[in-house]
């Protein structure tokens, strides 16, 4: 399994941006792609960004594309998310994830996750 390590999280004014990484270690053979997801108490995991392991091909959703950005270096085998022009709707726990099954967008299907970091945004 991979080990994921998520550190950037804080408090932010909206407007602001902030860049999220996530540490991979481990058995990262034969993953096929990496990403962030979100989660508000009370509410279901969201889908934020994901990227292929091999060809950083990216995915998001329709409304967050124009605003984040989810890069990878391979080098570090860190994985980072970019997010500008933050809005307080964005406040969440943000998790970085790992899967080696192709799905790239339901976190069902992503087996390995880090711990959370919370991201507040203030109006």
């Amino acid at each position: 399994q991979v080990q994921l390590v998520e550190s950037g999280g804080r408090l932010v004014q909206a407007g602001g941006s902030l860049r999220l990484s996530c540490a991979a270690s481990g058995d990262t053979f034969g993953t096929k792609f990496m990403g962030w997801f979100r989660q508000v108490s009370g509410k279901e995991r969201e889908f934020v960004a994901s990227i292929t392991w091999s060809y950083n091909s990216t995915f998001y959703p329709d409304s967050l594309r124009a605003r984040f950005t989810i890069s990878r270096d391979s080098a570090k085998n860190t994985l980072y998310l970019q997010m500008d022009n933050l809005k307080p709707e964005d406040t969440a726990v943000y998790y970085c994830a790992a899967t080696k099954n192709l799905a790239y967008r339901d976190y069902r299907f992503f087996e390995s996750w880090g711990q959370g970091t919370q991201v507040t945004v203030s109006s």
